[in-house]
């Protein structure tokens, strides 16, 4: 979810789902230790709780920038052993890891002994072509020995060479039963499934054999999943209408804007919300057009608003 589950998309997302646990784009260590800390790690206090996702091999660097989350108020370090991009793989951390099951335990001890928020892991089930669950359970294991208890696991092997990261999405085959394994054999750890899931009602079943789901793309290209889920997952909790969420985000964006942040940022999250109703194509159209938003005028959102609702009355 590199430049996609950004500080902007996560505040979206809490509007729409106030209790689910946000989980930044994955930040390798050498951005934190070496960049610009504040761009990396500022984020809205509304978004909490919220998860920071490390990428990186070397247990020192992996400490120093957990402590580094840990002191900007995040609640979760994650490591990053599930991507399968050639960026990543060049940088030797991602999925790559798996086949280095002692150094990933090295890198989680480290960082346990750096923090005192929870330490947890994102992986596949195996790399290439390699479906021994001996694979999947042996990496598991590992982590399990220097105290790892929760593990996203998205139910794909990751394929190092040949696909694409849009390609590992996609074409290596699902295995939900390898999930429902490993906690068979892990009865103590949390498992959280990711992969496939894209819509709440899926969710929701998947829900019943497994500790928890992640949603990835799906929460991007359709947000509205994460207001339907978190309804059904949370009644007795109050949920924002649209109106009051396009009202919160107006105020934000006017808030960014001030701060030098283009409009266009902000914004890009929203352009999948109306995904199927009445004026989504003309909704997205606005809020994507250069001309439009080189204004940095966050009243754009309101207009689009309202446009969108005069074409679902019209439709009605």
């Amino acid at each position: 979810m590199i430049d996609v589950t950004d500080r902007h998309c996560r505040y979206f997302h809490r509007l729409l789902a106030p209790r689910i646990r946000l989980y930044t784009e994955m930040i390798t260590t050498g951005a934190l230790l070496h960049g610009d800390v504040a761009r990396h790690l500022d984020f809205d206090p509304a978004e909490s709780p919220v998860a920071l996702q490390l990428g990186g091999s070397e247990p020192e660097a992996l400490a120093a920038s957990a402590r580094l989350g840990q002191q900007w108020g995040y609640q979760e370090i994650n490591l990053n052993c599930g991507c399968p991009s050639e960026r990543v793989q060049r940088g030797a951390f991602g999925a790559c890891l798996m086949a280095e099951p002692k150094l990933v335990a090295d890198c989680i001890k480290a960082m346990q002994d750096a923090v005192s928020v929870p330490v947890t892991v994102k992986h596949r089930l195996g790399l290439d072509y390699n479906e021994s669950y001996d694979f999947v359970r042996d990496f598991v294991g590992a982590l399990y020995e220097v105290g790892c208890r929760v593990f996203i696991v998205h139910a794909r092997n990751a394929v190092l060479k040949g696909l694409s990261p849009k390609d590992n999405r996609e074409i290596p085959p699902l295995r939900y039963a390898v999930a429902q394994r490993l906690k068979a054999d892990f009865p103590e750890a949390v498992f959280v499934l990711n992969g496939g899931v894209a819509t709440a009602e899926q969710a929701m079943s998947l829900l019943d054999e497994h500790d928890g789901v992640m949603l990835g793309r799906a929460a991007w290209h359709t947000p509205g999943v994460l207001s339907e889920l978190s309804s059904r997952l949370h009644p007795d909790v109050e949920h924002m209408e649209p109106d009051a969420v396009v009202e919160a985000m107006t105020r934000y964006a006017e808030t960014q804007v001030e701060r030098g942040t283009p409009l266009r940022m902000v914004v890009k999250p929203m352009l999948g919300w109306m995904a199927g109703q009445q004026g989504a194509r003309q909704w997205r159209r606005t809020l994507s057009d250069a001309r439009i938003l080189n204004t940095n005028d966050p009243l754009i959102i309101q207009r689009a608003w309202r446009d969108l609702k005069l074409r679902m009355r019209k439709a009605a």
